[in-house]
């Protein structure tokens, strides 16, 4: 085709889809760029950090080509073969090692090879550029290229040289125990506790008449009987060595040979204990001394049968002639009392060391020689005495002397001072305990007897209180009805104490400084102790605080405070300390029944009289005084505030010395609570709703029928839980606004009863009444929360307030909180 001038020149470019096409290809290629330069770079820390791991471990790490020359390699394994990283690099495992070990080496690596697989820790030894040999132990695992090509082998290299020497020792040692065991020309062997040999070696089966080893081990099946002449000396035997040495030096009894013929031997032998102390096996040796045993029972046989025995007995051993003197004493007399022989060479010293004071060492003679008058030939006569040893330290010994056939003693002394004190301790501890059960029976008949005692005087209250309001001013009755009135108040104290007592009261506790609470009680108790008695304070700084009822700890001080004036009737001092103290176990042996921790201490110390043992076991109690006007519940009150407080309390007492009583209360971290405020309100006495009155005592219960009637109440009333829900059987329509019932009834609680009626009436309001606390509605004596209670014996105006203030509750709480928040 020819061209055309006049045709237009065209430049050919880039669609815009292939404009953009060309831009995405572009952006390709650099996140790829990236992505790259990414994987180099993590790559090569990854590279750093396995070669900083490879240059820090303590094994020797190594590479090699195919050939078996290295390429790579790590300090460690450089000080290993003591070559420099120059010198080491591209050398070859024939110029380290001999022709045997290199051979194994390249076997090694000619397995991994064919197979792939890397191979288990093998040994080898190497020789060091200095020409010492060491040992090595390696594993090795075949290298690869990219493409999955073997290229070398890696492995790790351990120096075991020590090890190596310490197992090549114990072979030694083996073979030497082996040689030992063979050749030895006493009796070697290993028996079970139950009595098989398990190993005998040649010269043991030859002393017993056996043709092998073998023979003795399958003929011998009881050692007790087919080995023993006196099968009991193997019980002995094994006593012993299951002591805690676990050891037998020397032991020389009677064995049967193989023929039956007797011979003497010397056992020597020590119990083989796992991990877990239990006993494996026994093993010792023996030795035949029949031909010696002959001479020495020729010439001393019965004081050598007894220094051989002695030696090992577990006690004290001393033989003392016909003139008194003794002629052998044991180790283990030596260890019980610090004396040799040359120390004690005859009775008199031994007395006069053993026994110093001169009146206690009298009677001890005195019964020694009474028993030696009596005593006949293999008689034992155990006696218990305290015994002085050289150190100084006093024992408590069971001495048994026996009068042997030759006219000579035998005293065996057994040290049991332990256990007398254990058995002290215990005795002390069955007395603490025995105390408390009494101290525990007496309360819970102390709170059922006042508990009756409330019911009653409830009513004597309520009914003079009632015939007071009925008489004029000039009635001649009004003041007899006073005195009665006066003297069921009294009444009413002396219920508290004995409820005091059985820890049957409720308990408002608080948070708070006991040091604080004291000095309030200053002027009272100046007031109580009068002039003649010095009051001393050692209040301890920074007291922890406890958690108490302010009222009844005031109630403990001063009644402690009115005993010391009475122990004090010229005059003297009291001294109220407080301190913080921690007890731990250790210091409680004489006190088992207090738990461990920190404790507030209420110590009030008199100089007074004081009291002998016998008073102090029963101060306790209630109704038990020496005084000839007292009502003996003072104490007994101060006793069961502190146990119904969690504490406890103590005396230490002495005739003519005075007294102390140390209470101790826990002590607690809570901080201590504010003053509280007692509101008081003028609430209508009266009211028109239906009272449900629950009361087991007859007469009780008429009486508040009537009070609350005469407060316009609609009353219904029963005598307990059954009659009161056959009643809402009977009528299923009735409303009860408020259950006023008693806590403690037969067959159903009060607190059921309520239980029960709630799940008909959900909104019904209840007022428990008791002569004494319930755990139904109490928690460690403080009464349950959203629970109302009112405590016996009670007035009329009471009942009538605490009845109004239930049913108004709903009306009270926001006048409560508002008064909270100003």
């Amino acid at each position: 085709m020819k061209n055309n001038p006049h045709k237009k020149r065209t430049t050919l470019r880039p669609t815009k889809k292939e404009t953009i096409e060309l831009e995405r290809y572009k952006r390709e290629f650099e996140a790829e760029r990236i992505r790259r330069e990414e994987i180099e770079k993590r790559l090569k820390e990854s590279e750093e950090r396995y070669r900083s791991i490879i240059e820090n471990i303590e094994d020797g790490y190594f590479e090699v080509d195919l050939r078996g020359n290295f390429t790579f390699f790590n300090d460690s394994l450089c000080r290993m073969l003591g070559y420099s990283r120059e010198e080491l690099m591209g050398m070859n495992n024939r110029q380290y090692m001999d022709e045997e070990n290199a051979r194994k080496l390249y076997q090694a690596f000619n397995k991994v090879y064919r197979n792939g697989e890397p191979t288990k820790a093998f040994d080898w030894e190497v020789i060091r550029k200095d020409g010492t040999k060491r040992w090595g132990e390696a594993s090795i695992s075949l290298k690869r290229d990219s493409k999955g090509q073997a290229i070398g082998f890696r492995g790790i290299a351990r120096d075991i040289t020590e090890r190596k020497k310490t197992e090549e020792a114990l072979a030694k040692s083996e073979e030497n125990y082996r040689s030992i065991f063979d050749h030895a020309v006493v009796g070697i062997y290993r028996s079970t506790l139950e009595g098989r040999f398990i190993k005998v070696n040649s010269a043991m089966a030859r002393i017993f008449g056996y043709e092998s080893p073998e023979e003795m081990i399958t003929h011998i099946n009881d050692i007790t009987h087919q080995f023993y002449v006196d099968p009991a000396l193997r019980q002995t035997f094994i006593h012993f060595l299951e002591k805690e040495d676990g050891k037998v030096i020397g032991l020389e009894y009677k064995a049967y040979r193989k023929d039956g013929s007797i011979i003497w031997i010397k056992d020597s032998a020590r119990a083989v204990r796992g991990k877990d102390g239990a006993t494996l096996f026994l093993e010792g040796f023996i030795e035949d001394i029949t031909v010696k045993k002959h001479i020495e029972e020729t010439l001393h046989a019965e004081k050598e049968r007894f220094r051989s025995l002695s030696e090992s007995a577990p006690f004290g051993m001393a033989m003392i002639d016909k003139e008194g003197k003794f002629i052998h004493i044991n180790l283990k007399f030596k260890e019980l009392f610090g004396y040799d022989l040359t120390e004690i060479p005859d009775g008199r010293t031994w007395f006069r060391k053993a026994y110093p004071d001169p009146e206690y060492r009298h009677q001890v003679i005195a019964t020694w020689l009474k028993d030696v008058a009596n005593a006949k030939a293999g008689e034992k006569r155990p006696r218990v005495f305290r015994a002085k040893c050289k150190d100084g330290s006093e024992k408590v010994i069971n001495f048994i002397t026996v009068q042997l056939a030759t006219g000579e003693y035998l005293m065996a002394c057994e040290d049991i001072t332990e256990f007398k004190r254990a058995e002290e301790a215990l005795r002390e501890s069955e007395e603490q305990i025995r105390q408390l059960q009494k101290m525990e029976a007496i309360g819970r008949l102390a709170g059922g007897v006042a508990h009756d005692f409330n019911n009653l005087l409830t009513i004597i209250k309520g009914y003079s209180q009632l015939s007071l309001l009925e008489l004029k001013e000039s009635n001649p009755l009004k003041s007899n009805l006073e005195e009665i009135l006066k003297a069921t108040e009294r009444a009413s104290n002396l219920t508290r104490q004995l409820l005091a007592f059985s820890r049957r009261q409720i308990l408002e506790p608080r948070v708070l400084n006991l040091n604080l609470l004291i000095q309030d009680l200053n002027k009272m108790l100046h007031r109580v102790l009068g002039e003649d008695v010095e009051l001393i304070y050692h209040l301890a700084p920074d007291l922890w605080k406890v958690k108490i009822d302010p009222g009844q700890i005031e109630q403990v001080i001063l009644n402690l405070a009115v005993n010391a004036r009475e122990a004090m009737p010229s005059g003297g001092k009291l001294t109220i300390e407080t301190s913080n103290v921690q007890l731990h176990e250790t210091s409680l042996q004489s006190h088992h029944e207090i738990i461990p921790g920190p404790y507030i201490m209420l110590a009030v110390s008199d100089n007074g009289i004081g009291m002998s043992p016998e008073i102090q076991e029963h101060i306790f109690e209630p109704f038990f005084t020496t005084k000839e006007k007292g009502t003996g519940l003072g104490l007994s009150t101060v006793y069961g505030i502190v146990k119904q407080s969690g504490g406890y309390i103590y005396v230490y007492s002495e005739l003519g010395q005075g007294t102390t009583f140390k209470i101790y209360l826990p002590g607690i971290e809570e901080k201590e609570d504010s003053s509280l405020i007692k509101n008081e309100f003028s609430l209508p006495l009266q009211g028109n709703e239906t009272v449900l009155v629950v009361e087991d005592e007859p007469a009780l219960r008429e009486l508040m029928v009537r009070l609350l009637k005469d407060r316009g109440y609609q009353v219904l009333s029963a005598s307990n839980g059954e009659e009161t829900l056959k009643m809402f059987q009977e009528d299923l329509g009735r409303k009860v606004d408020l259950l006023v019932t008693d806590v403690v009834m037969p067959s159903m609680s009060g607190k059921q009863l309520a239980d029960l009626l709630k799940k008909s009436f959900p909104g019904l309001r209840t007022l428990f009444i008791s002569g004494y606390t319930d755990n139904a509605i109490v928690h460690h004596s403080v009464l349950i929360e959203g629970v109302d209670f009112l405590q016996k014996p009670f007035g009329p105006e009471t009942l009538a307030r605490k009845v109004r203030e239930v049913l108004d509750r709903d009306r009270l709480i926001p006048i409560l909180k508002e008064q909270k928040e100003i």
